[in-house]
């Protein structure tokens, strides 16, 4: 359905999980689909989660039944699907009887075992702790259940290279400044943020995927009021050094009903978390409180025989979650699910939001709003996205993988080879090439991360920044000393040749 230049069927408004997946599916359904985003690609809550494809065990204490079984449906398409940046984790749950009966969790991790199909994770069990495990020696008894892992910065990056792989244009640092809706099209001025340039563009339908700015587009963008407000509800998340003893999670209940995980994070450290706290400013601008983070210890230092202080936190993140929420009930109830409103007046040019979200579901989410776009379009292509391969993700298992790695490229220390594959999977062989030592991967920056593989990523993942490539495309930020940053980032600015050309080479 591709028009002249400048014209398009669909425009997407946010570079979140949301947007990148309603891009990819409407692009494989053969819309011709522009992506704007003003920042980095999941510069904002999509990279600032809990990092879990899980159901939402906590959810069935407030009876969002059918939010748990679809996402635990989804556990396992997910999983499948991107097998580098996603994987099976098992989290112990330790037992204390005066916060929730052992019967109500038995009950609990029955439901979310059966509400929804499994095939490749295990179900829930009772578990004895033993002296060799982590926790206080009083706590003794607990539960065991299976979830999933994700790093939701890469997800959000691979789901636009498959949009644009698929035909999709993806813009980065660029703002949708004004869009004005007429007969038959939208007239979208975009603005690039880093030139100052701008250009406008037609769509035949608009989509207002910007997350905890969904509903102040309507007013700064769209020149409108907004359907229906969000509840912005930040949540912290704290980095220390490594708690978990192997590779399994833990899940933390709390006095105040909430619960707080504890999981292993990049080989050598914990990510706890997760606060919710009502939210009222920039998202952009949302940082951890001293009240979070002792609350956050508390919490951990309550199980753990570790005891932990302020000094341990390494780093710590926050993100603002757009919540569907009236403002009754605390900032923990509020629903993680989401909807989206189409508003097409008089047979004009349709607009649809999202509303709410969770990670888990993103797919579902872009499946559904990509079916109510296509109402305005002749003859679009079916559902496809259930078993699409994410790039790099065509290989069946991690260890395989990397073991094949290390036997084609034997001088590949074992740490950056482990990365590779958690990272990129099969484009881990792009990235290495025809290199034949590890001087061949040219400048050693910092940790694991070598020039080539930052040139990887300002070509073919949009990363222009030290942050981008350190926090959201590598994590190796963990690692990184100021001076080494600012090296990076001097090295990038002085590669103008690379950053020119990062938005218009294929994936």
């Amino acid at each position: 359905m591709n028009g002249e230049p400048g014209n398009y069927d669909v425009v997407v408004v946010g570079g979140g999980v949301n947007g990148t997946g309603i891009a990819m599916d409407a692009a494989g359904r053969g819309l011709n689909v522009l992506l704007c985003e003003m920042n980095d690609l999941a510069s904002a809550t999509s990279s600032r989660s809990s990092k879990l494809i899980h159901g939402g065990l906590r959810y069935l204490e407030h009876y969002e039944f059918r939010l748990v079984r679809q996402a635990l449906a989804e556990r396992e398409a997910l999983l499948a699907n991107a097998p580098h940046i996603m994987w099976p984790m098992r989290f112990r749950l330790p037992h204390q009887p005066h916060l929730r009966p052992a019967w109500m969790i038995r009950t609990g991790l029955f439901l979310y075992d059966h509400l929804a199909k499994r095939e490749l994770l295990p179900g829930s069990r009772s578990i004895t702790f033993t002296p060799q495990d982590p926790l206080k020696p009083e706590i003794t008894r607990g539960f065991e259940y299976s979830d999933g892992w994700v790093d939701d910065a890469r997800l959000v990056v691979l789901t636009a290279r498959a949009a644009q792989e698929r035909g999709a244009t993806v813009l980065t640092r660029t703002r949708c400044v004004r869009a004005e809706r007429g007969t038959d099209h939208w007239q979208i001025t975009l603005l690039d943020t880093r030139t100052g340039d701008s250009r406008v563009v037609r769509s035949k339908a608009l989509v207002n995927a910007a997350g905890p700015w969904v509903s102040s587009l309507f007013d700064s963008t769209l020149g409108q009021k907004a359907p229906r407000m969000i509840r912005m509800v930040k949540g912290s998340h704290i980095v220390v050094p490594r708690l978990n003893r192997d590779d399994e999670a833990y899940i933390l209940q709390n006095e105040d009903e909430r619960i707080v995980f504890v999981i292993p994070y990049e080989d050598q450290f914990s990510l706890v978390g997760t606060t919710d706290v009502d939210y009222q400013g920039n998202p952009s601008e949302a940082r951890i409180s001293d009240e979070e983070t002792h609350y956050l210890l508390d919490i951990v230092n309550h199980y753990f025989r570790h005891q932990l202080t302020p000094a341990d936190v390494v780093w710590s993140y926050s993100g603002v979650r757009p919540l569907m929420d009236d403002e009754e009930g605390s900032a923990q109830k509020a629903s993680r699910d989401y909807s989206f409103e189409v508003d097409a007046p008089d047979g004009k040019t349709p607009l649809l939001s999202v509303f709410g979200g969770k990670l888990t579901t993103f797919r579902k989410l872009a499946e559904a709003a990509t079916d109510r776009l296509c109402q305005y379009f002749p003859q679009p292509r079916g559902h496809w996205t259930r078993k699409a391969v994410l790039p790099g993700g065509d290989f069946s298992s991690q260890p395989r993988l990397q073991a094949d790695l290390l036997q084609r490229y034997p001088w590949l220390p074992e740490l950056l080879a482990s990365r590779l594959v958690r990272c990129y999977g099969t484009d881990s062989y792009r990235i290495l090439g025809s290199a034949s030592s590890l001087r061949e991967l040219g400048r050693h920056f910092l940790g694991t991360l070598y020039e080539r593989e930052v040139q990887y990523l300002v070509r073919h993942e949009w990363a222009m920044t030290a942050e981008d490539i350190l926090w959201r495309r590598t994590k190796q930020g963990l690692y990184a000393s100021l001076q080494e940053i600012e090296a990076l980032d001097r090295w990038l600015e002085s590669r103008e040749d690379l950053t020119a050309r990062q938005q218009y080479v294929p994936g």
